[in-house]
């Protein structure tokens, strides 16, 4: 039987090259294999944690669909949909918070962050936290587990909510028998920590982001933007430690990488080296850019995509669901 690998992205901003590079490009590659069953969805109701605007949100989600199809996902092939559109996520995400602690919760990341972000400022620890946001990852759980997942394709900073997903499962397996599956986290290699234009970690919150759909000439002031340190020209470079190499070698050639680094090494210009970091990324970029466009002025056959989507993810969700309400004793 083929393993499912399940992954989405929040709508919560214009999608970027570290959404890209930590998530949709390795779910893409684990497509291609004919060993897994691929899962992809759009997730909207996470979104709400932070978008408190209707018209927002809708056209936000829809940007993320025609991202996706744009770089090549064929909705035809796999399962793609918007999480809203299957309400038995929903349901399971309440059997599960029944079996989520709070102490594991107030370990979350996201979290943390804000009440850490809050004591600095000498703030109530909680201030401007939504129960969405400290619930945000049983529904995450939901998300996985619904769908009986091996493999959730994620960047380092997300692992932890495939852990916290494995912690609920093996509570409710403890108490009703052998029913979900524990998932794994793939993380690329390469993407452990995507680097924005300041130098820190590439997020909407820093507002340091490169959408990745950006037309052309925004697109190369952005990366001339991009921070780097003081050495002259001349100056040997350190490849692995370059925000500007992390990026080429996700849109370059193999031979092309590999000249780059040698030249970083020999001494090269951090101007000349962010245009030729422009020419391959809009070279790539290029033709998915064009289908995204068309597609983001289609709305209508975006939803016709995701109802039909949506369809196929409910023929799984309903009847496991079923069983779950059975053990739980509903």
């Amino acid at each position: 039987m083929k393993k499912t690998i399940v992954t989405g992205i929040k709508p919560t901003g214009k999608v970027h090259l570290g959404n890209y590079i930590g998530a949709i490009k390795p779910a893409l590659e684990l497509a291609k294999n004919k060993d897994y069953q691929p899962v992809y969805f759009i997730a909207d109701y996470h979104g709400l944690t932070k978008i408190h605007n209707g018209e927002e949100l809708r056209d936000l989600s829809y940007g993320i669909a025609a991202t996706w199809i744009a770089l090549g996902l064929d909705p035809a092939q796999f399962i793609f949909y918007r999480q809203s559109d299957v309400p038995e996520i929903f349901e399971l995400n309440w059997i599960l918070s029944c079996f989520a602690s709070k102490g594991l919760l107030n370990r979350a990341h996201a979290y943390k962050s804000m009440v850490d972000a809050n004591q600095q400022a000498g703030r109530d620890p909680d201030t401007g936290v939504n129960i969405g946001l400290f619930t945000y990852p049983v529904l995450m759980a939901a998300d996985i587990l619904l769908f009986k997942s091996s493999l959730v394709p994620v960047g380092k900073d997300q692992q932890q909510h495939v852990e916290i997903a494995r912690d609920i499962a093996e509570v409710f397996n403890k108490a009703y028998g052998d029913t979900f599956h524990l998932p794994t986290p793939k993380i690329e290699k390469d993407s452990s920590v995507i680097l924005g234009l300041d130098g820190r970690k590439m997020s909407k919150s820093y507002n340091n982001t490169i959408p990745l759909f950006e037309e052309s000439k925004k697109l190369k002031k952005l990366i001339n933007k991009i921070k780097t340190d003081s050495l002259p020209p001349e100056a040997p470079k350190d490849p692995d430690s370059s925000t500007i190499f992390s990026l080429y070698k996700q849109f370059a050639e193999e031979a092309e990488t590999k000249d780059f680094h040698d030249r970083l090494l020999k001494g090269i210009g951090w101007g000349e080296a962010k245009q030729e970091l422009f020419q391959v990324m809009d070279r790539f970029l290029s033709e998915p850019r064009e289908k995204y466009h068309e597609l983001i002025s289609s709305p209508a056959q975006l939803d016709d995509i995701l109802t039909a989507g949506a369809d196929k993810a409910r023929n799984i969700a309903a009847p496991f669901l079923k069983e779950i309400r059975g053990k739980v004793g509903l």
